[in-house]
């Protein structure tokens, strides 16, 4: 599987340990940043890993940051991308199989690596259900469509 990593600085740790693990998994890891502990705008990296899953460069991403909520929030602004910040092994396999969550994200600050490998396993080998799940994600994209085709028509009018 190939997957995109990111985090800031309060995730650098955290994202280094489990890109570790991932190639020792034997899945191709893609980082994009940030490459040290010293201070950086988490946008920057959640939105350039979560934009690989976007555009089908990726499978999925795991992206960290001190609590993991910020790059939540933008990843899940991108078309397509449905984050979870998991928790535990439990919350990344519903995330997988009722929302089919392409993106992980983590707490840096909250989370050791040995408390994320779980997590992270959970979250990569957990499937999506389909079935009744189906028509609630497509009711997801549904809204996105709807939320990026009103910002198209309101550009027009302007």
């Amino acid at each position: 599987m190939r997957i995109a990593i990111g985090s800031d600085h309060a995730g650098y740790e955290l994202k280094s340990a489990v890109g570790t693990l991932l190639e020792g998994d034997g899945h191709d890891v893609e980082d994009v940043g940030t490459d040290s502990a010293e201070s950086v705008d988490y946008p920057d990296f959640a939105a350039a890993a979560a934009e690989m899953v976007a555009e089908g460069e990726a499978d999925r991403a795991v992206i960290v940051c001190g609590s993991g909520v910020g790059v939540s929030i933008v990843a899940n602004k991108l078309e397509g991308i449905r984050a979870v910040n998991a928790h535990d092994p439990d919350e990344a396999e519903m995330s997988r199989r009722h929302n089919d969550a392409n993106v992980l994200t983590l707490s840096g600050a909250r989370l050791s690596p040995e408390d994320a490998e779980p997590i992270v396993e959970r979250f990569l080998e957990t499937n999506f259900d389909g079935g009744r799940h189906a028509r609630r994600v497509e009711k997801i994209a549904a809204i996105e469509r709807d939320r990026d085709r009103q910002a198209r028509y309101d550009d027009e009018e302007e």
